[in-house]
């Protein structure tokens, strides 16, 4: 999706980190931007910063809620007009053991982190099918949708399912001229640590209250490395443009990734294949998605 001048992009979790990057990378491009957020001292801070002169409009809401959803989805379109891009971006940040997890914790981790992305795409996929434009759809999952980081086990459930979501949409999607992409960053600028202002008072009971604390209380230990927002939402701009299955912010975490394939690897049986099976199930043994060439101008 080379030509993006006055496309309009809808961003969940637009109002700070990299949402907020997002939508500033997308409006120098001339795109019009609906960026939606849970919080409002977000999307105020966001209009601050943009600037009333971009067609920026903002939209509170939570993407638990599927009516909300649907709400905003008309909200955008009488804007703007219809959605070309979306960008399932929303998430929180939830660390500790697996062992510690309560079901509240599960909960809220499963309903944000691949239930918004869920709601995003039954939300906005039949409306971009029906204006038949062409589009793309980015899902933000995290370097902890490619391997598991230690301590991150909810985290990373719900990121590799982003991750696996986003394939899925790849290849059924490519025929209708719409483009999906997952989004993959490392450490970048934002709020993501203070994601317990937004937890629902009926999923209160975690088991991580104290991890919590230590999180806030060392909430800037990572600030001189992070990722500017603005660079990351520049590079999911350019996944955009050229269509990438993934875009993948930070070169650091190539070895990891490469550590997590091989491993697989070398879990596969090392004997010939049978011949008889390759032809029975040759429908499961490779996917046309993982053969694409990155789209230059």
């Amino acid at each position: 999706m080379q030509k993006i001048k006055d496309k309009v992009a809808f961003i969940t979790g637009g109002g700070s980190g990299i949402g907020l990057g997002m939508a500033r990378a997308f409006s120098a491009a001339g795109m019009k931007v609906i960026i939606a957020d849970i919080r409002r001292d977000n999307l105020d801070r966001a209009m601050d910063v943009l600037g009333e002169a971009a067609e920026i409009h903002p939209i509170q809401l939570d993407v638990t809620d599927r009516e909300a959803f649907a709400a905003a989805a008309d909200e955008a379109e009488q804007v703007f007009g219809r959605v070309h891009v979306l960008c399932n971006n929303a998430g929180i940040g939830i660390i500790g053991p697996l062992r510690q997890a309560t079901w509240d914790d599960w909960d809220w981790n499963m309903n944000v982190n691949i239930g918004g992305v869920i709601n995003g795409v039954q939300t906005f996929l039949p409306r971009m099918l029906a204006h038949g434009e062409g589009g793309h759809i980015v899902n933000t999952a995290s370097t902890g949708g490619l391997y598991v980081h230690g301590g991150a086990g909810l985290y990373c459930t719900a990121k590799f399912a982003v991750v696996g979501l986003s394939e899925a949409l790849r290849g059924e999607l490519a025929q209708d001229n719409i483009g999906v992409s997952a989004f993959c960053p490392g450490p970048t600028e934002g709020r993501l640590v203070e994601s317990g202002k937004t937890r629902p008072a009926h999923l209160s009971h975690t088991g991580y209250a104290e991890i919590e604390k230590q999180r806030q209380q060392r909430a800037g230990y990572l600030d001189d490395v992070r990722m500017p927002a603005l660079e990351a939402g520049r590079r999911v701009l350019e996944g955009i443009r050229h269509n990438d299955l993934y875009i993948i912010t930070h070169p650091e975490f190539r070895d990891g990734i490469r550590a997590r394939c091989d491993a697989v690897l070398e879990a596969v049986p090392q004997y010939a294949p049978d011949p008889k099976r390759v032809k029975a199930i040759s429908f499961l043994l490779s996917n046309p998605i993982y053969d694409y060439r990155r789209e230059v101008d």
